[in-house]
């Protein structure tokens, strides 16, 4: 692993909170774990300091200590901090009855996804009841390009943040159906945006369909979206006008409780 340092301002009244997010943001990279040596090596901190912090942060719920390994990572907590919030519920809490819908009606993995810069951040999940189903873990990160809810997102910004976002966007193919410039891309969110939903046809991961659907804010911007995933063996491609129409049904449940 290369070396890390993060230079710290001489002139910062506060170098505990300073370290502290430093702390976090090497964290963060890569959903990395760490052990209070290595982040000393690594940020060139006294231990005595980063022991302190991370103490500090362990107990705020920022911050998980394995007792093994005794090493530090990341908790779900920035994800309730970071999830669009409306007039009384958190996208989150807003979701969870349509998600629970969604799940009894497909019998796949379900989640409730945000848009983080050019990746799509999946915030919630209830996984598939069947013996082999497709899930991951919460907080986990994939190009918006290439999955249906990112693409979900997108398809429905105001066109200036749409152009901007897409413009952004440096095309890597992972699977044979991956879509890889932006003409083509534009031309599916054209597509994402008068049918209501979208589709990801093995686009990040071979063998796994997803079908998405914007979920907006009272104004009418799209604040993340619903979506299930499988292997295609079961999300076929047959089903998916009947499966985009369903998901489409709970992003306007999902609205409706999270505009209250």
């Amino acid at each position: 692993m290369p070396e890390i340092k993060i230079a710290e301002s001489k002139k910062s009244a506060v170098p505990n909170l300073q370290r502290g997010m430093s702390i976090l943001e090497f964290l963060s990279k890569n959903q990395m774990s760490a052990t209070i040596a290595e982040l000393s090596e690594r940020l060139g901190y006294p231990s005595a300091s980063v022991f302190r912090i991370t103490q500090e942060l362990d107990e705020m719920g920022y911050l998980s200590r394995d007792p093994a390994t005794k090493r530090f990572s990341l908790t779900n907590k920035f994800l309730m901090l970071g999830q669009p919030q409306g007039r009384e519920h958190g996208l989150v809490e807003a979701s969870l009855p349509a998600m629970r819908g969604l799940q009894k009606a497909t019998g796949e993995t379900t989640q409730i996804c945000c848009l983080v810069e050019v990746e799509n951040v999946i915030l919630n999940q209830l996984s598939s009841r069947h013996p082999f189903k497709y899930s991951a873990e919460l907080g986990a990160r994939c190009p918006a390009y290439s999955c249906a809810p990112g693409k979900a997102i997108i398809a429905n910004l105001p066109d200036e943040d749409r152009e901007e976002l897409v413009s952004r966007i440096r095309f890597k193919r992972f699977t044979p159906t991956t879509i890889t410039n932006r003409r083509s891309f534009r031309e599916e969110l054209t597509k994402i945006a008068a049918c209501g939903y979208a589709l990801d046809r093995a686009e990040g991961l071979e063998g796994i369909h997803c079908v998405a659907a914007p979920v907006s804010d009272r104004h009418g911007y799209p604040v993340g979206a619903i979506t299930i995933a499988g292997p295609a063996s079961r999300i076929l491609e047959s089903e998916f006008e009947q499966l985009g129409n369903l998901v489409a049904e709970a992003a306007s449940k999902i609205e409706f409780e999270y505009g209250q």
